[in-house]
């Protein structure tokens, strides 16, 4: 299982636009192979940064998302309302036992 984690900074008057561009696509996202979880995070303290926090079952999965037509159409609407880089990770999920 493989988690990524984006963050992104907006202009502050560019958040609507991204919000509606994620309504718009996140049901296509979530039903994109491979991906079992997707949330959108506001930041608490700053409103204009946002986070994804997405589930796949496997690297090779997040991938073939990454370089996808979707993914490639969203990804350049998205980046052009920011107002910072955006920093990504992927991490692998671990389950604790207790």
């Amino acid at each position: 299982m493989i988690v990524r984690i984006v963050q992104m900074t907006f202009e502050p008057t560019h958040i609507d636009a991204f919000l509606q561009l994620f309504d718009e696509r996140k049901e296509r996202i979530r039903h994109f192979e491979g991906c079992t979880h997707l949330e959108l995070w506001q930041d608490a303290h700053a409103a204009n940064i946002f986070f994804t926090y997405s589930m796949w079952q496997s690297e090779e999965h997040l991938n073939h998302y990454r370089f996808s037509e979707l993914f490639k159409d969203t990804w350049a609407r998205t980046k052009a309302l920011f107002a910072d880089k955006p920093q990504a990770w992927s991490v692998n999920r671990k389950m604790l036992i207790e």
